[in-house]
């Protein structure tokens, strides 16, 4: 959807491609500059240095979802101005000076949806939005209008015929018609009578390629920025797991056998030597801040090996220990490494967890 700063819709490149620059152009009514914008860590960075003094945030929660969370909440504080356009008031959403409350799309409104094999599927309106939300289409249409432009607010569909003109080799034969008569269609589908695409690099196992497999090539691997020593003797890496998603918002409100709390998995190796016992508090701390968390003993992990997620930040704010330190070509940060020191909890950090879990401010995390 050319939500990247490299890439115009359907992946094209605003570099490299003149022509989708030009066709887009057209389509848009602008002149589209051949330049690469900036990414989210390269916009912190310019935030950080004053070089941006505003920022619209559509749906991200990136004082809790990015690394190093008590600079980019720093960052946030310093601009001029910060809007939020959001479905629910997050930790990014408290710091705005204006929020657009919006539509959940997925339910509240019609679109389409593409998932990880590359299907698009028709997403229909289920239920009316709340009191005062409204749907993201009429409020970025409104915003531009009240800036001067004569926009009109398109249906959902008109804004994806728009994207198949935008990028024909991409959607141009998804139209909602076929959408809806074949359940689905996985992208490439560059017109009405291609079927989808089920494998999208299958060209590299046919001929003439004499039956050898694909090429694959070694890639240099390069050690975490940050290394463990004598003060920080740990390495924490930090992801996911599966009944939860992201920094926890839309799933965090329910309770299940599968969904706990956060939790600090330590090995068990490193916990005899810790005197560290399942359930423990223990306080987790690294260059950038420190949290508590209840340990919880993993056979599954080596020594000097810890891990974590995102998935409860207001009870753990995992992302203030991580680093900001990114790869230049993704510019995603490197939030499988970061340097760490464990302790047992003090007697009055027992004792203030204790009262917030009391008053259910947080949950104590219990495997089952």
């Amino acid at each position: 959807m050319g939500a990247i700063p490299n890439k115009l819709p359907g992946f094209q490149d605003i570099e490299q491609d003149p022509e989708a620059r030009e066709r887009i152009g057209k389509l848009w009514g602008v002149e589209i500059q051949p330049t690469y914008g900036k990414n989210l860590t390269q916009m912190l960075h310019a935030m950080e240095h004053g070089d941006m003094k505003g920022l619209f945030v559509i749906g991200e929660n990136p004082v809790q979802s990015d690394a190093d969370g008590n600079r980019v909440e720093r960052i946030l504080n310093g601009l001029e101005h910060l809007v939020v356009q959001e479905i629910f008031l997050t930790k990014t959403a408290q710091l705005a000076d204006v929020v657009f409350p919006a539509a959940a799309t997925w339910c509240e409104g019609d679109g389409t949806v593409t998932n990880s094999e590359r299907r698009v599927q028709r997403v229909r309106k289920a239920r009316s939005a709340p009191e005062g939300a409204r749907d993201e289409l009429w409020i970025i249409s409104e915003l531009a209008r009240r800036l001067g432009h004569d926009w009109t607010t398109p249906t959902a569909e008109e804004v994806w015929n728009e994207f198949r003109v935008a990028a024909p080799a991409f959607a141009g034969g998804m139209s909602y018609a076929r959408l809806e008569e074949l359940g689905g269609i996985q992208w490439p589908c560059p017109d009405e009578s291609h079927p989808g695409t089920p494998f999208l690099h299958e060209r590299l196992w046919q001929q003439p390629r004499g039956g050898r497999a694909a090429p694959f090539s070694i890639a240099q691997n390069e050690a975490p920025s940050e290394r463990r020593d004598a003060t920080y003797p740990y390495l924490l890496t930090t992801g996911r797991r599966l009944e939860s998603y992201n920094t926890g918002v839309q799933t965090s409100g329910y309770r299940s056998p599968l969904h706990w709390g956060e939790s600090l998995d330590i090995s068990p190796e490193d916990a005899r030597v810790l005197q560290i016992a399942d359930g423990d508090i223990v306080r987790i701390s690294s260059r950038r801040g420190t949290v508590l968390a209840p340990a919880f003993i993993d056979k599954a992990l080596r020594e000097k090996l810890l891990f974590m997620t995102l998935h409860f930040p207001d009870e753990v704010s995992t992302n203030v220990l991580t680093t900001d330190v990114f790869d230049p070509k993704s510019g995603t940060s490197e939030f499988k490494a970061c340097a760490v020191r464990v302790d047992r909890a003090t007697a009055a950090e027992l004792a203030e967890r204790a009262e917030l879990v009391e008053r259910g401010a947080l949950q104590h995390a219990e495997h089952q």
